[in-house]
């Protein structure tokens, strides 16, 4: 009946049953049925977890996502064996950040299993500090990394897993390390090409990075050899987005969506296909869809908020960021757009502690990625009349990037409200370099120059009268 996508009959033919939301099953008349597998590794497979996710399968084909949900739970929590369930729930965006911790507590791994319980633990959300994340895959790559053996002649390794390497890889593109992200995709593929979950992650670095060439070769190559998948018109997507044909892009994603509803990449890539062209309510209404889609992906949310900020829309926006930080209270691009809807609402201190929790929460050190956020938290600071904390936040920028109008503008006026015309003339010009018929830079140029002129002929006359 599953073959036949007969979901309603095959739901029939495995009987009633019921289960809550936290996996527990009631009424299963073969909750201990166990079968030995004699193709197998002679482990036992546990029957009553291999119904439950059938169950957790049919009504997610039936749509009916909340039973889904509950029943791949009970099918992981029957059998933590049972990868296919968490893979569904982590892949389909099913659980938020704190259910997913609570599920992956909640399972009881024989001792020899240590070492799946840090690989799922490597599969959840990745927004944890890098020394933490890090130290999970150190203890998985080691040498019998968790694995005991009764022959100690034996020893594993995940070192050259490829579903550990594609998870680090995800690690790296959440991160923003894109390069290091695009270079492991790529060992990854040319080891292994028909890995689909490192193909996503190599598509989404290739896209950050501009890559369109390689964008194009994946998405040809893809399309001829999976034509009914989402992920290969979900890569045509991306290419047309790369060279910013927004229209094309558009339907290709919408193609990737009809294929399968699922797919949540393809709705956030077609909500951002019509937010690019500034067609606020199409692309509100692909978010929407996806927030409905997978509720334990805080994206949708977080893009709705920025929708609603381009349009100054900022208690709105405001509303839909605090959503997306319940449902990932730990990636800091939340806490960064929080920040700029409080500096928007003149609401500086408040901006102050949006930004440096932003700053607390983000998982590697600081890349360029983050440039933007230490500015804003200078502009708070500035507006705050803290100008030395500004002044030390415009410096960390600069080190970062040294191509940002917005930094230099900052750091000149600062020094000008504090009277040091001289270095604010110097970082005038800087901006200045970089844009050179920017109206704000040019006039604060002209005051601070008039100001220093001033105070040199004021020094003058005092020296004289004295």
């Amino acid at each position: 009946m599953e073959e036949l996508k007969e979901w309603h009959q095959c739901l029939s033919m495995l009987g009633e049953a019921k289960v809550d939301e936290h996996g527990n099953v009631h009424a299963l008349d073969d909750c201990n049925v166990m079968y030995l597998d004699k193709e197998g590794e002679d482990r036992e497979i546990n029957i009553s977890s291999a119904i439950c996710f059938l169950r957790g399968k049919a009504y997610e084909a039936l749509e009916n996502r909340a039973q889904a949900r509950q029943w791949y739970k009970a099918a992981i929590r029957a059998d933590p064996l049972c990868y296919e369930a968490l893979e569904c729930l982590i892949d389909n965006h099913m659980l938020t950040c704190e259910e997913e911790k609570c599920l992956l507590s909640s399972l009881q791994f024989t001792p020899e299993d240590g070492w799946l319980s840090a690989f799922y633990s490597c599969l959840t959300k990745k927004y944890d500090k890098e020394s933490v994340i890090e130290a999970k895959f150190t203890e998985l790559e080691k040498e019998n990394g968790g694995i005991s053996s009764p022959d100690s002649s034996f020893t594993h390794t995940l070192k050259n897993n490829t579903d550990l390497l594609a998870c680090k890889a995800e690690y790296y593109h959440q991160c923003g390390e894109y390069q290091k992200c695009f270079e492991l995709t790529s060992v990854l593929l040319e080891r292994d090409p028909f890995h689909l979950k490192s193909t996503l992650v190599h598509l989404a670095a290739a896209m950050e990075l501009g890559h369109s060439n390689e964008l194009y070769l994946m998405a040809s190559s893809l399309v001829k050899d999976y034509p009914q998948r989402a992920l290969s018109w979900f890569a045509v997507g991306c290419y047309y987005y790369c060279i910013k044909k927004y229209d094309q892009s558009r339907r290709h994603f919408c193609k990737a969506t009809n294929l399968d509803a699922t797919f949540a990449p393809a709705w956030i890539g077609f909500g951002n296909a019509y937010a690019a062209q500034e067609e606020g309510d199409q692309a509100m209404a692909a978010f929407r869809t996806a927030a409905r889609l997978f509720p334990g992906c805080h994206l949708p949310n977080l893009y709705i908020g920025m929708e609603y900020m381009r349009t100054h829309s900022f208690k709105l926006a405001g509303q839909f960021f605090m959503q997306a930080k319940a449902i990932c209270p730990t990636d800091p691009l939340v806490y960064n757009e929080l920040g700029v809807v409080a500096y928007q609402s003149k609401e500086y201190q408040k901006a102050v502690r949006w930004f440096e929790k932003t700053l607390g929460n983000i998982p590697s050190s600081l890349s360029e990625m983050w440039e933007p956020t230490l500015v804003n938290l200078a502009h708070a600071y500035r507006k705050l009349k803290m100008y030395n904390e500004a002044i030390s936040y415009y410096e960390k920028a600069l080190a970062l990037s040294t191509r940002s109008l917005s930094t230099y503008a900052g750091l000149a006026y600062t020094y000008h409200l504090q009277d040091n015309f001289n270095s604010a003339i110097t970082y005038y010009h800087k901006a200045l370099w970089l844009k050179p018929d920017d109206q704000f830079c040019t006039e604060m140029l002209t005051l601070a120059l008039v100001d220093e002129c001033r105070r040199g002929t004021d020094q003058k006359n005092e020296i004289r009268r004295s």
